[in-house]
């Protein structure tokens, strides 16, 4: 089942990127580009998630829409 999680992704002094999300507690994930950090953070979120189901907790996230907004990330 694929869900849509809120990331807060921002520009660090050192010149990489670091993204969290309220959403999931726990993850933090940083690359040296935009697109490598969603990659690990999917993982990330992935692993905890996988996580939470060992333990038996499970995340109630809202149903996911038909459509949505996007924000598209383009290097010129």
């Amino acid at each position: 089942m694929e869900q849509i999680i809120n990331l807060h992704i921002e520009k660090l002094p050192e010149g990489v990127y670091l993204a969290t999300s309220t959403e999931i507690p726990g993850l933090v994930a940083q690359g040296r580009t935009v697109a490598e950090t969603l990659e690990i953070a999917r993982d990330v979120v992935k692993k905890l998630l996988e996580a939470q189901v060992e333990r038996q907790k499970t995340f109630n996230f809202p149903p996911m829409k038909d459509s949505f907004d996007y924000p598209l990330v383009v290097g010129v």
